[in-house]
């Protein structure tokens, strides 16, 4: 029986291909919306979990600049005092917490090699920078100790950087030109691709940090200080320890605000999915909205589909057939037409989500959850909307809608 109303339906549904396909189209654009918002979403929070896993459970980044204050030169009693390389020692030797504190200045730079030239990031450490970063070498070696102490013209590559100049060249031992200075090729970075911001990680140089204070940035300033907790410390008690020391080192008094900042990236990471958890859920809500209208639409031409269908209503109801039957054919036709734009909106939504992850650089995750709840609730439109045209159908008098023309 159940099957006989499915095939009346599927029937009534392919006589008007195009009205039905037009039907239908609210509900897939819904479907698809809310499996592609929901996916990409997905996709996004793994990728920050990723990128932070990069750098490990146990990193600190120390940064001058406390609340209501803005790190470097500026003017005003406000702005944060900067960062230098004795304060990064006294940190690193003072705590039995940090296992290693590396201290980065940022800039910019062209580099110049061979007839090629490309506009970079500089990134200003030394040798404990690739260990407190987790950032290893595919070629070369790290800054040595006397290279970093006495600012030598070192440098090292990522990838993006080394494709730009040298192509498929390998670019150990070559010689470049950072401005004004040249500086020698002594490593590789391994590549590591866009961050969670979209940036490209790759597209850097590094060299010695007094090297670049000296020849490019012309002040001792530190602008940012990567930490590596100790094994067995908790990030949290790190980053009370370093607290305290700050506070001593910086001579900031019991009623006077931090003038830093300590960075938990763990905290980071978190506060990082929520945002885009939250996001992904408003995005997958306005979304959902589409399939209400959809199923508006739904409502209105099995209305239609009625008042055409009176007479054979009419004959149905005259040769026997009782109203909960008339109700059950129309109500599973509206059904039926829900499935299909459920179908092919989990389709189309998946391919959008695919797409947009290859786009954006981040994993497709479809969650198989999410697909059978978009298809179920499609379902559930079908029921609600399709009822009130089906009973209205049911409860068509027999000799009036004979009479219907």
């Amino acid at each position: 029986m159940l099957w006989e109303t499915a095939r009346l339906a599927l029937r009534a549904i392919l006589r008007n291909a195009l009205r039905s396909f037009l039907t239908v189209l609210g509900i897939v654009i819904g479907v698809a919306s809310v499996i592609a918002m929901v996916t990409v979403g997905q996709g996004s929070q793994a990728q920050v979990t990723a990128d932070v896993a990069k750098l490990g459970t146990n990193i600190l980044m120390l940064r001058p600049g406390g609340r209501g204050m803005a790190p470097g030169p500026g003017g005003g009693a406000s702005v944060a005092r900067p960062f230098d390389l004795r304060m990064v020692a006294r940190l690193e030797h003072g705590l039995d917490e940090i296992e290693t504190a590396a201290p980065v200045s940022n800039g910019t730079a062209t580099v110049v090699a061979g007839g090629e030239n490309y506009r970079t990031q500089i990134t200003a450490t030394d040798a404990r920078y690739l260990e407190a970063a987790n950032w290893p070498l595919v070629a070369g070696r790290n800054f040595t100790e006397a290279e970093a102490r006495s600012g030598a013209a070192a440098c090292i590559l990522g990838e993006t950087v080394r494709r730009e100049i040298f192509g498929g060249l390998d670019p150990i031992g070559q010689s470049l030109r950072l401005e004004a200075m040249s500086c020698k090729v002594i490593g590789l970075l391994a590549a590591k691709g866009a961050s969670s911001f979209g940036s490209d990680q790759d597209d850097v140089v590094l060299m010695p940090i007094r090297t670049f204070q000296r020849r490019i940035a012309g002040n001792d300033d530190v602008g940012t200080v990567y930490i590596r907790v100790a094994d067995g410390v908790a990030t949290e008690d790190a980053a009370v320890a370093i607290t305290y020391l700050m506070r001593e080192i910086r001579r900031i008094g019991p009623e006077e605000e931090d003038d830093f900042d300590v960075i938990d990236m763990k905290q980071l990471a978190s506060m990082l999915t929520q945002i885009t958890g939250v996001l992904s859920g408003l995005l997958a809500a306005v979304a959902a909205v589409s399939l209400l209208v959809g199923g508006i639409g739904i409502m209105n031409i099995m209305l239609v589909s009625v008042t055409e269908r009176t007479r054979e209503i009419g004959i149905r109801l005259a040769v026997g057939a009782q109203a909960r039957q008339v109700l059950m054919q129309f109500l599973v036709e509206a059904i039926v037409l829900s499935l299909m734009g459920g179908v092919l909106g989990i389709v189309l939504g998946l391919g959008l989500a695919a797409v947009a992850a290859r786009f954006m650089a981040i994993p497709f995750t479809p969650d198989p959850a999410v697909v059978l709840l978009a298809f179920a609730f499609s379902a559930l439109v079908g029921v609600i909307f399709g009822f009130f045209p089906a009973r209205a159908a049911a409860r068509l008098d027999p000799i009036e809608a004979l009479r219907h023309e």
